[in-house]
């Protein structure tokens, strides 16, 4: 039996794949700590788990986009959470002495204490634009250099040669290469698919509603950038409306301010994701974390990103041939009608799901990064005692 240390960025679609994989090292017989908020990782990790507690410290939600979003994200939380975690995960490692330290990849924390502690560490990335940026972006790259090293100087590490953003000794990527295309990828990095599990906190949903003789189509832009994306919801419901007759749509409203709904709309302030997306004929979302879960399920889709971070993985989708990506801010019911009818009706949009449902599925998913964590842990070597030891927390 190994020891885990699970450390968490707790945002919804970052905790869900580190849910899952912590679930699959629990039913090897492996030891699990998680490092995070209690709040909000005791629902989903149940009343057995072991928690180390962070605090909360609360998203600060941003308008910008493009790479003064990025700077926002940077500099407004990322930089800002991992301070206000870094004690407490040293404390988790003091107390728990992990095997491993696996670590969400923007929960930068993890990855400096890990590294200042010799404690072999694992990266999760739940995205792909550290992995893959836009070209949209080309000053992407001395950004983020920038914001690395003001976190390694942070935690009393300048100079060294980390990038807490990528583990030297295993990076876990939920994609594969139906998405990545030839994109170069970190040293020891291993690409999983989609990690889904079971899910304790999951909501109801009025499955009464739900019409069996008609197509479905769920509409999600998260519970993070509601705030920005204007009468995107209205627009789509006026391109779905023509359609009522056969096809139903669900509209995710957590975070999205009200609006009337036509007949052939189910509004629920969440879903169960997992649940329901195998009876889905196609999603439009922001290209955030339901994309993984509707590639999962063969589902095809129409993206439309708002932040940096979502552009990227819109353009794989896109390249894909498994969707077709629109601008949120300027397409009208028109144009939504006629990507929803594109996915909806022309085959090869859909076999391109199924593919890349079925590249998810050989990759692994969560069992195959459980399984890369557990290999790492034993080949690891004990942490040295003097660096334990010798390290007082700068935070």
């Amino acid at each position: 039996m190994s020891r885990f240390l699970l450390v968490v960025l707790p945002l919804p679609g970052h905790l869900y794949p580190m849910l899952a994989i912590g679930q699959q090292l629990v039913h090897s017989g492996h030891e699990v700590v998680w490092c995070g908020p209690e709040s909000v990782l005791r629902p989903m990790v149940g009343s057995d788990a072991t928690i180390h507690p962070t605090g909360l410290r609360t998203f600060r939600r941003y308008d910008e986009t493009g790479m003064a979003g990025l700077r926002a994200l940077w500099d407004g939380y990322l930089i800002p959470f991992s301070r206000f975690i870094l004690g407490p995960v040293d404390a988790a490692v003091t107390e728990h002495r992990p095997d491993v330290i696996v670590t969400e990849q923007y929960a930068l924390a993890g990855a400096l204490v890990a590294h200042r502690r010799g404690v072999p560490w694992a990266t999760l990335c739940t995205g792909t634009l550290e992995l893959t940026p836009p070209p949209e972006l080309p000053e992407f790259a001395d950004f983020v250099a920038e914001r690395v090293a003001k976190a390694v100087a942070m935690a009393g590490l300048a100079g060294d040669p980390i990038d807490p953003r990528f583990s030297p000794h295993l990076v876990i990527a939920l994609t594969t290469r139906g998405l990545t295309g030839d994109a170069e990828l970190p040293d020891r990095c291993v690409l999983t698919g989609a990690a889904t599990g079971p899910r304790p906190n999951a909501p109801d949903f009025p499955w009464h509603a739900w019409d069996p003789d008609r197509r479905h189509v769920l509409v999600t832009v998260g519970t993070i950038v509601g705030h920005m994306i204007g009468d995107f919801y209205e627009r789509t419901a006026a391109a779905l409306a023509p359609m009522a007759g056969e096809v139903q749509a669900v509209f995710v409203t957590s975070g999205v301010a009200e609006s009337p709904w036509p007949d052939n709309v189910i509004a629920a302030p969440l879903v169960p994701m997992l649940d329901l997306m195998p009876r889905l004929d196609a999603v439009v979302c922001h290209a955030g974390g339901v994309v993984n879960e509707a590639l999962a399920c063969g589902v095809p889709l129409v993206v439309a990103p708002v932040r940096a971070e979502q552009v990227a993985l819109a353009h794989q989708v896109a390249a894909s041939g498994a969707g077709i990506e629109i601008p949120m801010a300027e397409v009208g019911p028109d144009g939504i009608a006629a990507a929803l009818r594109a996915v909806l009706d022309e085959p090869g949009y859909r076999h391109h799901a199924k593919r890349i449902a079925a590249e998810f599925a050989a990759a692994g998913g969560a069992a195959a990064a459980a399984a890369e964590l557990v290999a790492l842990a034993t080949v690891a070597q004990p942490p040295p005692t003097a660096r334990m030891a010798g390290w007082t927390n700068p935070g």
